[in-house]
């Protein structure tokens, strides 16, 4: 007698989830401080040339007369120069600060699996995405930060005060951009000048704020590291979004 057909088995609807390893990332954090404390210094240098053309505009108002071509040049040179090392600071830290994200994000899962409401996947786009890039980045801090945290160390104003500074750079200088390629009169362009210099003074403050941040949270991972486990090392997460 020929044997049944057997069915292949369904297929397994949920992926297995990567094995939490726990890596240092003090090192990561080391580099992203530096390159934040490199942010704050092009910021520096485009509030000081945020200033210098806010000034020239003001005399061209007052009295046109008093500003020559070689000035006009000269400020818009170093406003130019001010934008483009400031992208290059940003760009250069940007990426730096996602894989140290990303690393203490795994790290989180060793600690405390149980935390985690976000795939690891969201370390990355979650910064990318619109709408969602407003709060998925800080769901995720939240939760590294307290798996990370001892029950005394549960608070997480510094974040928060990071997250909103953060925010609230971006909205201002997205505002800010619009109202200076949109100016066409002195008076005009003088407002957006002043949104511009806001802009980059709010931003010292935000990257300070990342560097305090950066620390803390790695530094709260390195010494629960070395204390040693509490629980099993790794509890598959349950689906997430």
């Amino acid at each position: 007698m020929s044997s049944m057909p057997v069915a292949p088995p369904p297929p397994n609807r949920y992926q297995p989830v990567p094995r939490a390893v726990l890596r240092s990332p003090v090192g990561l954090a080391k580099a992203v401080s530096i390159l934040l404390a490199v942010v704050v210094v092009t910021d520096m240098f485009a509030v000081w040339a945020d200033y210098q053309s806010l000034d020239m505009v003001n005399r061209l108002i007052s009295d046109f007369d008093s500003v020559t071509g070689q000035e006009l040049d000269s400020v818009d040179m170093r406003y130019r120069l001010a934008g483009i090392v400031q992208s290059a600071a940003l760009i250069a830290t940007g990426v730096v600060f996602l894989v140290w994200f990303h690393r203490v994000r795994v790290n989180a899962e060793v600690f405390a699996p149980e935390y985690h409401a976000k795939k690891r996947g969201w370390t990355i786009w979650g910064w990318i995405c619109p709408v969602v890039n407003l709060w998925f980045p800080r769901r995720i801090a939240l939760d590294t930060w307290n798996a990370s945290a001892d029950e005394n160390q549960r608070g997480a104003k510094l974040l928060n005060w990071w997250w909103a500074l953060w925010l609230m750079t971006e909205f201002i200088g997205w505002a800010a951009g619009r109202q200076y390629a949109r100016a066409t009169t002195p008076e005009e362009i003088q407002r957006a000048l002043g949104s511009v210099l806001v802009t980059d003074a709010l931003d010292i403050v935000a990257a300070i704020l990342a560097i305090l941040f950066v620390r803390r949270l790695t530094q709260m991972q390195h010494e629960k590291a070395l204390r040693g486990p509490s629980a099993p090392p790794f509890v598959p997460n349950l689906p997430a979004l």
